[in-house]
């Protein structure tokens, strides 16, 4: 029989292979028979892997194996099986035949609006459905959760009392890795309206005519800066027809402006020529060179303008945004706290950029996982947006969207789906329905969905977002990238990998034409084709991907970034599904104090990454290690996310496994 893909042999693990033994059994006892197996999982990852597993072990000896998707919409059993046996002509019935019937497991227990729950709904349609299937003589596999299986138990009592047989699966430790693999986007696009585009190639002609006649003429640098923000312009609004290309062009511009501003006596126009060569760099990854432009600009500009002007503020704005990419969080904080301090001095304390300071300043705090922190000015941004430009103004809709994801972020997702849905409504009234910003805000509202495992509902707003991008920027535009990662990671956390991986190479290989092989959005595109490559048991592959991506990540952000920690989380898990305990534990601990020092004690990456090193040392039988490790992991995530959240259950449950196996291996001595 084929072997799950684990790492420990805890009686959970023993447990989930005896069920799957007894299941597989009761499939081949009643082939050619009507038999109703009901299997329970809670984890969706974890489910999909014992459907692959049994599949894989009845498929050599002849068995056919079929898969069968409830409409959530109407989710009828009979229904379900009626339509597959309609679109599966080549079905034979004196074959052996198991079909699984996926779906059980998400449907939704609220109302939203309608008479019945999707539940409700499947509870009454299965009630008297017994003999509506007779004519389906094989064995069913119908996948639920607990809370599911105890929902027909009590009310399709007649269809439960015929089942033959109810096997439950618990996730081994060696699936909750709480760590996520991914860094996707949830930031909208700049809510500006697009500025008239000019010619570049006209700006070039007069340059070229000015030179020729004037090379001295005072004129060039004016052009050179005009020429470069339409080259800059074309990039953001998608338009650029080789972005590689104009990019070189733009930062081309930009330098021969700034050699021609050196020389004038007011050095304020060279200020804004550095702070824009500065955003190309920081937007092609590199950090090193745009530091250097942005901090003479702010020099200049505190110099000519004063230590409270409000380009002063911009500049220092800047500054802070490039040091909290580059996971330098005590060094953006100040430069935040000061860009807000000028604003709100110069500007009134209701002005819509003190409302942006806001909002950067609490993305700051988001990152560092200080939420409480976060949400007042998340929310003071919000209603400063409201009371200045109006409660449909498309910055009113970023504000909307970013308080939302703090509450994702915080597993709050009843009160996070309002917001990006009343963000969605904004964006479309306002930019219409195709504007860059509607595909930036279903993207996030699908990734809300596939958080709580509403696979249906979030793939049809994956495909629309990713549709809009490459209608309105182009298919090679890095936001089409981050659209195809996404819907790849949809399809991979539903088993679709033969779907998902030509979406993640396609990915992978716009970042690196249009971005360079040494971006970090590469290092992030290499990290989750690697974790699909995992997910396959495709570990030779994988690997060299994880290292690939580890090595940009510390050459390009620095050993100590939180990225490379996540990028060394995820390869001693790859590590430690290979039984390399040894060289996982190096890297666990490396991945912990990089957290602890860039994020602070309390940061539930922290937590993450104290479970993931406990889940090591209990699997290799270190009890006494592990146990302080899982009760730090949940103090911290109590502290910071609350006693409801997803995470904060997981570990608890994780420690009252430990400590069953500790008593058990001491009534056994």
């Amino acid at each position: 029989m084929t072997q799950f893909i684990a790492t420990d042999s805890s009686e959970q693990d023993v447990a989930n292979q005896r069920n799957l033994r007894r299941l597989v059994l009761s499939a081949q006892a009643s082939w050619h028979k009507l038999n109703l197996l009901i299997a329970i999982c809670d984890n969706p990852q974890f489910r999909d892997q014992l459907i692959r597993t049994y599949e894989a072990e009845l498929m050599p000896k002849g068995i056919a194996c079929y898969q069968v998707q409830l409409d959530h919409q109407q989710p009828s059993l009979k229904q379900s099986l009626l339509d597959w046996h309609a679109q599966t002509p080549e079905w034979n019935s004196s074959t052996p035949t198991l079909v699984t019937v996926r779906g059980g497991d998400e449907l939704l227990g609220v109302r939203l609006q309608q008479t019945k729950s999707a539940q409700e709904r499947f509870f009454f349609s299965v009630q008297w459905t017994r003999e509506g299937l007779r004519e389906f003589q094989f064995p069913i596999v119908l996948w639920v959760t607990e809370a599911v299986a105890q929902g027909l138990a009590q009310q399709a009592a007649d269809f439960w009392s015929w089942r033959g047989g109810v096997f439950e699966f618990d996730q081994p430790l060696s699936w909750q890795q709480l760590t996520p693999s991914l860094e996707r986007e949830r930031q909208p696009e700049p809510t500006s309206q697009p500025k008239p585009l000019a010619n570049p190639a006209e700006l070039e002609q007069q340059i070229a005519a000015l030179q020729a006649e004037d090379p001295d003429s005072p004129l060039l640098d004016s052009l050179y800066q005009s020429l470069g923000e339409t080259y800059d312009q074309r990039l953001e609004q998608g338009v650029a027809i080789d972005r590689p290309q104009e990019t070189a062009k733009a930062i081309a511009a930009f330098k021969a402006a700034i050699a021609r501003r050196e020389s004038l006596t007011d050095p304020t126009p060279l200020a804004t020529s550095l702070n824009y060569l500065a955003a190309l760099y920081r937007a092609q990854g590199r950090y090193s060179e745009a530091e250097p432009l942005y901090v003479r600009s702010l020099s200049i500009r505190e110099q000519q303008l004063g230590d409270n002007h409000p380009d002063v503020a911009n500049s220092l704005n800047n500054l802070a945004a490039l040091y909290k990419l580059q996971g330098r969080y005590s060094e953006a904080e100040p430069l935040y706290g000061q860009s807000l301090s000028i604003r709100e001095q110069q500007l009134g304390g209701d002005h819509p950029d003190v409302a942006n300071s806001l909002n950067n300043l609490a993305g700051l705090y988001q990152s560092q996982g200080r939420y409480s922190e976060a949400e007042p000015l998340f929310g003071r941004s919000l209603a400063i947006m409201e009371q200045q430009l109006g409660a449909d103004h498309p910055d009113v809709a970023t504000s909307l969207n970013n308080l939302a994801g703090l509450y994702e972020s915080q597993g709050r997702y009843s009160e996070a789906e309002p917001l990006y849905g009343r963000s969605l409504a904004i964006y479309e009234q306002q930019l219409g329905a195709n504007h860059p910003n509607v595909a930036s805000s279903l993207n996030n509202l699908a990734m809300l969905y596939e958080s709580q495992g509403r696979y249906s509902e979030a793939e049809p707003l994956y495909v629309r977002s990713l549709a809009i991008y490459e209608q309105q920027l182009g298919a090679d535009h890095p936001n089409v990238a981050s659209s195809l990662n996404n819907l790849a990671e949809l399809y991979r956390a539903q088993g679709r990998y033969s779907e998902a991986e030509p979406l993640y190479v396609r990915s992978l290989s716009i970042y690196e034409q249009q971005l360079g092989a040494d971006h970090p959005n590469v290092a992030s595109s290499l990290n989750n084709l690697a974790t699909l490559y995992e997910s396959q048991g495709r570990y030779s592959e994988a690997e060299p991907l994880y290292v690939r991506s580890l090595s940009i990540r510390e050459q390009q952000l620095g050993a100590d970034h939180p990225n490379v920690a996540s990028s060394l989380n995820n390869l001693a898990a790859l590590y430690e599904s290979q039984g390399r305990y040894g060289e996982a534990e190096l890297l666990y601990v490396r991945s912990l104090a990089i957290r602890e020092q860039q994020l602070g004690a309390d940061h539930p990456d922290v937590a993450s990454s104290l479970n993931n090193l406990a889940a090591l040392y209990k699997s290799q039988g270190r009890y006494s290690e592990a146990e302080p490790l899982y009760v730090r992991s949940i103090a911290i995530f109590e502290q910071g996310l609350g006693v409801p959240h997803p995470n904060t259950v997981t570990v608890r449950r994780n420690l009252e496994q430990l400590r069953e196996e500790m008593n058990g291996d001491e009534m056994m001595e």
